[in-house]
């Protein structure tokens, strides 16, 4: 099974071509990291109350204030304040970030593993696997292929944010797009890990849907030329053969994240 890393940054089209590849002719399975997100921080889970012991006592707001959301396991997370806290390029803001990423990253990657294992065994030819932050969790590594999606003018990312998310004050959503990286290294990144073996694969959302769409299709004809259903299959019938291949194709991701580490430091020295 091809396990396809999809990410990007905020408002840059990625949920766009998450439900256009989750559409026919596609038709793939999406495992959603957002959506694990917040399933992993439900009222009554681990990840809830370290949440709100770590966050609480300095975030009044942080649980939602509403009678008609109250569960018997506690007050469900005020996304919006919570989100106060972890956005931003200031040393707390950033301190704040990495716990809250700490919490919430080993829950994920246990649900993402679950869901892996369960479209492997019904013999999915691909699946998805949608993380905005796919490079910065590691995630990539599990990857055949990651798709990266971008913009590569910065204002049209801020004007679209805005325009879905109104309620968002100028100062809001530049901290929102700088938590999540420059979609431009992430999309030297995916380059690094090889377009010609469709390693790496970048589709630019400059445009309209229509574009989009195209090019949508463009990436998916060579991702699954190089990678066709009966391979899937063979994977699954044949476990040996399959466990071979995952372990390769870590190994090599291993490689690849190591020179694009090394390729960074190179560059910083230079400066």
């Amino acid at each position: 099974m091809l396990i396809i890393g999809l990410t990007g940054s905020i408002a840059t089209g990625k949920s766009t071509v998450s439900s256009i590849l989750s559409s026919p002719p596609y038709s793939l399975p999406i495992i959603d990291a957002d959506l694990l997100a917040r399933k992993v921080v439900e009222p009554g889970t681990a990840g809830y109350k370290a949440i709100v012991n770590y966050f609480g006592p300095n975030t009044p707001d942080l649980l939602l204030d509403d009678p008609a959301t109250d569960t018997p396991q506690g007050q469900p997370l005020n996304r919006p304040a919570l989100g106060r806290r972890v956005f931003g390029d200031t040393d707390d803001r950033k301190r704040d970030r990495q716990v809250l990423n700490g919490i919430i990253h080993p829950a994920i990657r246990w649900e993402v593993y679950k869901a892996l294992i369960y479209h492997y065994l019904r013999g999915q030819w691909a699946v998805v696997l949608d993380v905005p932050l796919l490079f910065e969790a590691g995630m990539d590594l599990i990857c055949g292929t990651v798709i990266v999606v971008g913009v590569h003018d910065p204002a049209v990312q801020m004007a679209r944010l805005r325009a879905r998310d109104s309620h968002l004050t100028a100062e809001d959503a530049e901290n929102r797009v700088r938590s999540q990286g420059d979609i431009r290294a992430k999309a030297a990144q995916a380059e690094f890990r090889g377009t010609t073996t469709n390693r790496g694969v970048v589709v630019w959302n400059d445009s309209d849907k229509t574009e989009l769409e195209r090019a949508v299709k463009g990436a998916m004809a060579s991702i699954s030329a190089s990678s066709p259903w009966w391979w899937a299959w063979t994977l699954l019938i044949a476990p040996p053969i399959g466990f071979g291949v995952a372990a390769w194709t870590l190994l090599v991701n291993f490689a690849t994240q190591k020179g694009w580490e090394k390729k960074k430091r190179e560059e910083k020295a230079r400066l």
